[in-house]
């Protein structure tokens, strides 16, 4: 019987994408306009994080040639995230396919995958903004599950990203459009990806 497993995903990053993700870790200045100028932060969203008893991982870097997040031009209310795994608060990458009857990850255990890419999210949303009470609305999440053919509970795995994005945002800001899809590998073999569409406060 397979189970979940974990990679360390420091050596699967190259120096010279970290180094560059590095040097600018925040897109179009968004973290900088939350708590310059003498501004107040609102952490209302982050003790809710704390009461809960959830511990948000390091807001991930990039895996490759691309920004983790994007502000577009014109468009400065609304950040687009790029595709996260599930790394956990460990720093370790979840690994495998779903699908048990072929020998593959169980729902649950790819629902907890897909809870830790929306805990990278919201990380990566703090680090981008300073301030998680910012956030909107979450407009969209689109998940990608990598399944053997015979698999087709693509949409529970999800449940666990939209769970937990409930859970600290709840309604009506979390509540989210979604789509949930398979396919037959991911990068890194990670099994589940997922990336956002956020509506941020100025």
């Amino acid at each position: 019987m397979f189970n979940a497993t974990t990679t360390t995903l420091r050596p699967l990053l190259s120096r010279r994408v970290a180094a560059a993700a590095r040097m600018s870790p925040r897109c179009c200045g968004a973290a900088a306009s939350s708590t310059g100028g003498g501004q107040r932060r609102h952490v209302q969203i982050e003790h809710k994080i704390a009461g809960l008893g959830i511990k948000l991982p390091t807001a991930p870097l990039p895996k490759a040639n691309y920004n983790i997040a994007c502000l577009p031009p014109g468009e400065d209310n609304v950040m687009y995230i790029s595709g996260h795994l599930p790394i956990t608060a460990d720093g370790e990458l979840i690994t495998g396919t779903l699908g048990p009857d072929q020998g593959g990850m169980t729902v649950k255990e790819g629902y907890d995958a897909a809870r830790h890419c929306g805990l990278n999210i919201i990380a990566t949303l703090k680090e981008q903004l300073g301030d998680l009470d910012r956030v909107e609305q979450v407009i969209k999440v689109f998940g990608i599950v990598s399944s053997h053919t015979d698999f087709k509970h693509q949409h529970l795995v999800m449940d666990g990203c939209s769970d937990v994005i409930m859970e600290v945002f709840d309604k009506p800001v979390g509540y989210h459009a979604r789509s949930a899809i398979g396919t037959n590998t991911l990068p890194l073999n990670a099994p589940v990806e997922v990336e956002a569409i956020i509506k941020i406060k100025p």
